[in-house]
């Protein structure tokens, strides 16, 4: 197929849907789904958006998702499922976002505000995108290109689709997500409802660069209990919770941080601590593409606490975790077509892809781990979580063409 320049419709969108407040709140997740109103917001204009596109077989479940069917053209044809996430993450204030269009970048420093520039020094792919536009915010918020865009070429790839028929093709899921940012929005998911074979997460980053393997994840919750004794008189009685706390933490591998890692290296990385003298709690995220190498760091989140108790002997530690999702690299391997149509697809549409690790996860680990493979696709996004976010318009175009041209294949690789 000939690559489409989706573009207009794909700015459009991706500025549509930026500006709606759908930015998750994991202190939310156990009580209510999504964990923020605003995300229904767009999971209702997408409802409306796929139905004006004709569709019929659209499901908006009470627990927060979005499925919506392009028929099958073709008999016999498997179906192709692609899913995004509605959500943005809470690193950096996500919701009030002003994106701004900086049309024919001119390759030079991008000032979003007196205090904040996306320097060229520092984003090295800007140099590839002189010329074209790109998307950027006033500095103050994220972006929310993390997922938006991938929702974006959903979309537009969609009317494309419905619209102009390029091809024959199987059904075609389409699969919108909430609350991937905190890691919980998978718990809810209709998983017996997913009819796709095969399904592709549209939610990575640099262009051209398709991600096949992911960290294994656990979430571990550390309580400390204490001893409360007034201040004055507390000599030999009191056991701080906060102090038994902020020790563990310092006994944690600090050479195995986020920030001292990359690669192939896993970490463990305190997210928040909170409480008072009798009672504090530590969150942690641990994180390794090697199953038995997640299941050793739990062992040592144990080990320390052991002996923060031994050090505190009136005190008492708990802990508790849960495996978030797991490397998603079995379940590809297990269907080579799953590739094998990317890069197929990319050849015919001249994009020199390749394969990259993430370090993190997506929804499509979760479903992965159902047995449906689903690698990530790019978006052309970069610094995403971060006020420097930026969004190249061609790249997220390439996305979209380059989901177009997996379910061509797939119809052409028949079952």
């Amino acid at each position: 197929m000939k690559k489409k320049d989706m573009s207009k419709d794909l700015l459009e969108r991706f500025l549509r849907y930026a500006v709606i407040d759908t930015m998750s709140n994991p202190r939310n997740i156990t009580t209510q789904r999504p964990s923020t109103d605003g995300q229904w917001n767009l999971l209702r204009l997408l409802e409306k958006e796929v139905r004006d596109l004709g569709l019929t077989d659209v499901i908006l479940y009470e627990k927060g998702t979005l499925i919506a069917r392009i028929p099958a053209t073709g008999t016999g044809l498997p179906t192709i499922g692609f899913m995004a996430h509605v959500d943005v993450a809470d690193d950096v204030p996500g919701n009030g976002v002003k994106p701004r269009v900086v049309e024919t970048y001119d390759g030079k420093d991008i000032i979003l505000n007196d205090s904040t520039v996306i320097t060229v020094a520092d984003n090295p792919a800007l140099a590839g995108y002189a010329g074209d536009t790109l998307v950027v915010t006033d500095g103050t918020t994220l972006l929310g290109g993390d997922d938006k865009a991938g929702v974006a070429a959903i979309m537009s790839f969609a009317k494309v689709l419905v619209t102009e028929k390029p091809f024959v093709h199987g059904e075609v899921e389409l699969i919108f997500t909430t609350d991937e940012e905190t890691g919980g929005g998978m718990d809810v998911f209709p998983y017996e409802a997913i009819r796709s074979e095969a399904c592709y997460t549209i939610d990575g980053g640099a262009r051209y660069e398709i991600e096949t393997e992911c960290f294994n994840a656990a979430s571990v919750t550390v309580t400390f209990h204490g001893v409360s004794y007034h201040t004055g008189t507390a000599r030999g009685r009191l056991v701080n919770a906060v102090n038994m706390a902020a020790a563990f933490v310092r006994a944690l591998p600090q050479a195995e941080s986020p920030e001292a890692t990359d690669g192939r290296y896993g970490f463990y990385a305190p997210t928040d601590i909170s409480g008072v003298l009798m009672k504090t709690t530590v969150e942690l995220l641990l994180r390794d593409f090697d199953l038995d190498g997640l299941k050793r760091r739990i062992a040592v989140v144990e080990q320390i606490a052991r002996s923060i108790e031994a050090i505190f002997a009136a005190g008492k530690v708990e802990v508790a975790y849960s495996f978030t999702y797991y490397n998603m690299a079995e379940a590809n391997k297990k269907k080579p077509q799953t590739m094998e149509a990317v890069y197929a697809a990319g050849k015919e549409l001249g994009m020199p892809l390749y394969s990259e690790i993430i370090r993190g996860g997506t929804d499509g680990a979760r479903l992965a781990a159902k047995g449906v493979p689903c690698p990530n696709l790019f978006t052309g996004g970069y610094n995403f979580h971060s006020r420097y976010e930026w969004l190249a318009l061609p790249a997220l175009n390439d996305a979209a063409n380059l989901a177009l041209g997996i379910i061509g294949q797939w119809a052409r690789m028949g079952r």
